[in-house]
């Protein structure tokens, strides 16, 4: 049998003989980060989506942190390693390393505080310029479960996804609202592209290897068991 998250995210996957799949046993291995301004709830989306946890005293993230969690989709596990890293300018230097290799991202703002969603345009610039130029990204409207002090027009922040042809959606980490089809849409159209180029190039992927092969969304690729990484 499966063993599934209440989301029905893969835990663990029953392989043909009755064997289980064990967590650490995935087909395809996508970085996502998430940015955004610091306070915006960043590492709570982190938390919730990846051991459903929620920490009203959260403090704001010094340096960079990462979690895994693997869904199901197409027969296939896709596991995400989710980066997280604070939103203060004093961190800024760690910004080469923390985009390299990520193939998604969720670039989120706090619906009540107006500011971090003016503040999205700067960062969609960062990440157009450190990160692969096919990146799918999400526009993350966080705290949703605060609409009674809701300072960003759901409108507003649809139109900006629109104009920059990116994904939008509202959540709030605090009551779970649409937190893992966040993550889950992501890595469905993060597979989707990685699939197509696969079929593009006219064959099933690279054979199964020792060494791990990056994932690059502008190019022909696509991946056997644990050769899709970030």
């Amino acid at each position: 049998m499966r063993s599934k998250s209440q989301s029905g995210a893969l835990r663990e996957v029953t392989m043909a003989g009755g064997a289980p799949r064990p967590d650490d046993d995935y087909d395809y291995l996508f970085k996502v980060v998430i940015i955004g301004d610091s306070g915006v709830g960043k590492s709570n989306l982190l938390s919730r989506f990846t051991r459903n946890e929620f920490h009203l005293d959260s403090k704001s993230t010094i340096g960079v942190e990462f979690a895994t969690r693997s869904i199901q989709h197409d027969g296939k596990i896709i596991k995400a390693q989710i980066w997280d890293t604070a939103g203060q300018e004093r961190y800024r230097a760690i910004t080469s390393a923390y985009y390299r290799g990520a193939v998604g991202a969720l670039l989120v703002y706090d619906i009540s505080k107006r500011l971090t969603f003016e503040n999205v345009e700067r960062w969609l610039k960062e990440l157009r310029t450190h990160a692969d130029p096919s990146i799918v990204v999400m526009l993350v409207g966080n705290k949703c479960d605060l609409k009674h002090l809701q300072a960003v027009l759901t409108d507003d922040a649809k139109s900006f996804a629109e104009q920059n042809n990116l994904a939008f959606i509202e959540t709030s980490a605090l009551d779970s609202t649409n937190v893992d089809i966040a993550f889950e849409t992501i890595l469905i159209e993060i597979y989707r592209i990685v699939t197509r180029k696969t079929l593009e190039a006219g064959g099933d992927g690279p054979k199964p290897a020792d060494n791990t092969q990056k994932i690059v969304l502008n190019k022909e690729t696509g991946g056997g068991r644990k050769k899709g990484c970030c």
